[in-house]
């Protein structure tokens, strides 16, 4: 830390990025205060949790994979570290991911990502249906090919989340159950008073760009609607890997959870709203059962909508905003996998040091005078 010394740092929004930050941090030796009026809530507790840079590749975000890519080489660690510090399970499930097609135009959509990830010298590996269906019996008859990506993995989220709550406090994070309305060089404003640090991190989601002038128009909502599902002694065992893909060129994923499986995500541009739609539930259902006819059998637990922070290019915001405040957010759908490097992107610009090269694209100066 700068000149030997311990500093005072106050992080806003207690988020999988904002706890990740938080437990790095105290454990490297810096006093913290989180501050969130509800930890562990909002776009974190609502998410699938998968960890899919390859499966999630697209033409022209070649950063956002490398970014990805870079973090997922950490989760391993840094879930090993995360159930030692917190006496639990990181929730980490390292089984892999398939993405399949069920019609000439999604196998021709898997076919264009197969050759774009060839292009960028990652390998996929193309299966039958009838591999596809040796891998996961469960499997439709729909399915038709896919790809088998076995690096692509996934976490349970709310598994996580307790998880990096108690190894938080197991380190000395003070957690500070107040709402902030805006932050500067040394403080964060509260409801009635202030509080003050040597810097602050600013971690909170789609609500960052109220807490500081340079983050206007650079944070958006996106909501997303995810269904959880439980499953009954005569349904079918849940799959062992995420299960994902376009059903008539409509995105969705399957993840295994130990008691079933989560189902997600709609993608709506709608503002702050959070409400489940009679619509998004339908087609979710619908195509999940297209790749799971299975799940016609789950018990329905949870219908839920979250809302993700999301930036222009859609990669995240992390690096200095003004002397002594620093930002981590617009993580979009890539909380989950982009937090144990945020975090040490964090930890790294707090000592004053140079940060993973992989997120030096992600520095807020790219939007200077936007």
């Amino acid at each position: 830390m700068t000149n030997g010394q311990q500093r005072d740092v106050a992080l806003v929004g207690g988020g999988v990025i904002g706890l990740s930050c938080a437990w790095r941090l105290a454990a490297q030796g810096f006093r913290v205060r989180l501050i969130d009026p509800a930890p562990a809530s909002g776009a974190s507790h609502v998410a699938g949790g998968m960890l899919a840079p390859v499966a999630e590749a697209w033409p022209g975000e070649e950063a956002l994979l490398e970014l990805g890519a870079a973090s997922l080489r950490r989760w391993p660690d840094f879930a090993a570290e995360l159930s030692a510090a917190s006496a639990g399970p990181s929730g980490l499930n390292e089984h892999g991911t398939l993405v399949v097609a069920v019609d000439n135009a999604d196998r021709e959509q898997l076919d264009a990502l197969a050759e774009h990830l060839d292009s960028l010298g990652r390998k996929v590996t193309g299966r039958t249906s009838r591999e596809l269906r040796g891998i996961e019996p469960t499997l439709g008859p729909s399915v038709r090919a896919g790809l088998e990506v076995p690096g692509d993995l996934s976490v349970d989220n709310r598994t996580a989340l307790a998880a990096l709550r108690r190894a938080a406090e197991a380190a000395g994070v003070e957690f500070v159950a107040r709402s902030a309305s805006r932050v500067r060089p040394g403080a964060v404003e509260l409801d009635e008073d202030v509080l003050h640090c040597d810097v602050v991190v600013v971690t909170a989601g789609v609500r960052a760009p109220e807490l500081h002038p340079d983050l206007a128009g650079l944070v958006r909502p996106v909501k997303g609607e995810i269904l959880r599902l439980r499953t009954r002694p005569t349904a079918l065992p849940p799959p062992a890997r995420t299960i994902r893909g376009p059903v008539h060129g409509r995105q969705i994923y399957l993840v295994p959870r130990t008691d079933g499986l989560v189902i997600g995500a709609t993608q709506y541009e709608s503002g702050f709203g959070t409400e489940v739609t009679v619509g998004g539930v339908r087609d979710l259902i619908g195509d999940a059962e297209r790749l799971l006819p299975g799940i016609g059998e789950y018990e329905l637990v949870e219908a839920n909508a979250g809302l993700r922070p999301a930036t222009p290019d859609n990669l995240p915001l992390i690096g200095w905003l003004d002397t002594g405040v620093l930002v981590a957010t617009g993580h979009h759908r890539n909380g989950f996998l982009q937090a144990p490097l945020t975090a040490e992107a964090v930890g790294e610009l707090l000592c004053e040091r140079r940060p993973p090269a992989e997120t030096e694209p992600a520095d807020p100066a790219r939007w200077k005078g936007h």
